[in-house]
């Protein structure tokens, strides 16, 4: 059996959720979600991990799913950052001495890296999901004038994020674009300068990491183009890096028809970093 828990940051005040299982978890998995949409949508991942032990705990970051804030707008990524951090340590407290592990997809993916770049709590390891370090969708007047956009209209519309990338089976599309608790409108001016600015500065934090990281992508991937998860392999200093590129599967490989393998994948890497 399954049982969801549910509450409220006493810091950021941001909405987190986990999926508790029958017998005490052999590790946490902390979730960064996507941009634009929320935790709530990675429920059957839970469901798959607690199968093998590993307990998921997920925060929506500002301005996403039942967390406050303009939707689409996470103020900074330094909020968003301290967002997933809070939880970690909630998680941590929870099960004290249980080993940890990060879990990010697609914009998800680059705070991911921001935090596991800092000072995150002690973990086993990262998993990496379409990591949003590729900001070629963006023109290169939006580039030039994402700082100043940023600061005098925030909540401007800036790129249009088609929801047909996101996976190949129509069910997940319609599931998505229904879905009350993801925001379907143009990245927020804010969001988008503030992922630019990330970006542009990860460079040489992603060079002294050395945490184990496993690295997916879909090679079909048209929201955030492969050549990012390239940059990752060929940027980051971790001695333990593994790559894996998925065949023609779409943005999120979580959600494709061959989600079962890639969820196998990441267990079996997940398992491998426990011993």
């Amino acid at each position: 059996m399954v049982d969801h828990v549910e509450g409220t940051l006493p810091t950021s005040g941001l909405y987190w959720q986990t999926w508790v299982g029958d017998a005490p978890p052999r590790a946490i998995v902390v979730l960064v979600h996507g941009g634009h949409e929320h935790g709530g949508r990675y429920a059957h991942v839970a469901t798959r991990f607690l199968e093998s032990g590993y307990q998921l705990y997920a925060v929506d970051h500002p301005g996403h799913g039942r967390s406050p804030g303009t939707r689409g707008n996470i103020g900074s990524m330094a909020a968003t950052v301290a967002g997933v951090d809070e939880l970690a340590h909630y998680a941590q407290a929870e099960h004290p001495g249980v080993p940890a592990f990060v879990y990010g997809h697609s914009f998800g993916g680059l705070v991911a890296l921001q935090y596991v770049t800092g000072t995150p709590i002690a973990l086993r390891g990262a998993v990496v999901s379409a990591p949003a370090v590729d900001v070629s969708a963006a023109s290169p007047v939006q580039l030039r004038l994402s700082g100043l956009l940023s600061r005098l209209a925030p909540n401007a519309g800036v790129l249009t994020l088609d929801a047909a990338t996101v996976s190949r089976d129509p069910e997940v599309v319609r599931d998505y674009t229904s879905d009350p608790l993801n925001f379907t409108g143009k990245m927020r001016a804010r969001t988008g300068a503030e992922i630019l600015a990330t970006v542009n500065a990860m460079g040489p934090r992603i060079a002294a990491l050395r945490l184990p990281m496993f690295v997916l992508h879909g090679t079909g991937d048209r929201l955030v183009p492969p050549a990012a998860t390239d940059w990752v392999e060929a940027h980051a200093g971790s001695p333990d890096l593994t790559v894996k590129r998925y065949e023609g599967l779409y943005h999120e490989p979580h959600n494709e028809p061959e989600q079962k393998q890639v969820l196998d994948d990441i267990v079996g890497w997940m398992d491998a970093h426990l011993a």
